[in-house]
């Protein structure tokens, strides 16, 4: 069905129109993902400082019992350290870092002995990387007070922030859209179908996120 395929001078306008809607969408929507997702954030990085004695003290055994402590450490440098730098730099599996991060566990296959070895030069890349403007206590090596140890925190997990409300955005638009495809059909008779296999859906009815086989002609 084109709504708009043999109406190719609407196509700019519809896009712009399309533009101007997700804009006022976004407006209401994201500033309350990125505030909700950056409380979360800064309070996961100052405990993460708690753990580590304020990134005076990070090692093996951390990232053993916080696993996800890493996405907060590859964030705490200077620049922020993607995935893949930080595995080409410490020369480890990018797969390592990312069942660390979102997983929340190490390796279970591999021995113990190459995990802390893998884990250190993890650690060593990091550490040298510390965005010291940020942690300004690291230099002197001393006890930060609580007012540097929060407002370090919030820095860290805007950055974080930046990762995380990307997909709550992406997935809340699809959200959006979804339901107003299904507005448009069911206000032109369409029913919602159960059934998810294009060949056996019946006339009239509609589902979102099937399948479609293309046929080569």
């Amino acid at each position: 069905m084109g709504v708009n395929l043999d109406k190719p001078q609407r196509w700019k306008a519809d896009t712009q129109l399309s533009i101007d809607k997700y804009n006022r969408w976004f407006l209401q929507y994201a500033p309350a993902a990125y505030r909700e997702t950056r409380i979360h954030a800064t309070t996961y990085v100052e405990d993460i400082l708690k753990h580590t004695d304020n990134l005076l003290n990070i090692t093996v055994d951390i990232l053993f019992q916080y696993p996800d402590a890493l996405q907060m450490f590859r964030m705490s440098t200077a620049p922020p350290v993607a995935r893949d730098r930080l595995a080409g730099l410490a020369h480890v599996s990018r797969e390592l870092i990312e069942r660390m991060e979102k997983h929340k566990r190490v390796p279970r296959r591999m021995s113990e002995a190459i995990l802390r070895e893998q884990l250190e030069r993890i650690i060593t890349i990091v550490k040298e990387l510390l965005d010291q403007d940020i942690f300004i206590w690291l230099a002197d090596r001393r006890e930060p007070g609580l007012d540097e140890i929060h407002r370090a925190s919030t820095v860290v997990a805007d950055r974080i922030c930046g990762m995380l409300t990307d997909p709550l955005i992406r997935n809340a638009q699809e959200k959006r859209q979804l339901e107003q495809i299904t507005t448009w059909l069911e206000a032109r008779g369409y029913a919602r179908s159960e059934i998810r296999s294009i060949n056996d859906m019946k006339p009239g009815t509609f589902a979102h996120h099937v399948n479609v086989r293309a046929m080569q002609s």
